[in-house]
């Protein structure tokens, strides 16, 4: 679809008629609204097209971290969903746009209890988080497969010299981070 664009005019709402008919603006829309409407689908359809395009692409493997006073893991378990949301980090956004559906992920809580509590799935990949109004900020959807036996505490992760590198021991502060296959299996079955 061709979108018309000139520069130094305000959006307004893009309108597409019958299949062969040209697209056309609104001359009445909200021209802020509609901008950021548009521009917020444009985002959204592209990332589902990264997503089907890279659906060839091995799989990762993820730790996303929340805090459980926001969502905890068992409300996550009882709503069989989950949405991350929030999360302003360009490191973080960078790996929600390489999260593909189907990749593990493990669920920490943070600010309190400090610990692994289960594994999820990615559900859909990244789009633009809804509560933003800027599109550039990514959320995923997931859902929860495994509750951890016993939840996997940090401390337990420092003490383990295979965790010396993983993002959550070297840079605390970030959200979501990637895991290595072998680190994702050390925690779920050994720790």
């Amino acid at each position: 679809m061709h979108l018309p664009h000139k520069v130094g005019v305000t959006p307004a709402i893009l309108s597409v008629g019958p299949k062969n008919a040209k697209p056309h603006l609104e001359k009445n829309a909200a021209p802020a609204v509609a901008g950021a409407e548009l521009l917020s689908r444009m985002v959204t359809e592209l990332f589902e097209l990264n997503q089907m395009n890279s659906a060839k692409t091995s799989q990762r493997f993820w730790l996303v971290k929340f805090a459980p006073f926001r969502t905890s893991w068992t409300e996550i378990v009882k709503r069989g969903a989950f949405t991350l949301r929030g999360v302003r980090s360009p490191a973080a956004r960078k790996h929600l746009s390489e999260m593909r559906v189907g990749d593990p992920v493990l669920y920490y809580h943070s600010q309190q209890e400090l610990a692994v509590m289960g594994v999820m799935n990615v559900a859909r990949g990244a789009y633009p988080d809804p509560t933003s109004a800027d599109p550039q900020w990514l959320t995923c959807d997931f859902t929860p497969v495994k509750t951890l036996a016993q939840p996997v505490p940090l401390d337990a992760i420092k003490a383990d010299s295979r965790f010396a590198k993983l993002a959550l021991v070297c840079q605390p502060r970030l959200a979501v981070m990637p895991v290595t296959s072998a680190q994702f299996q050390i925690i779920v079955d050994e720790l």
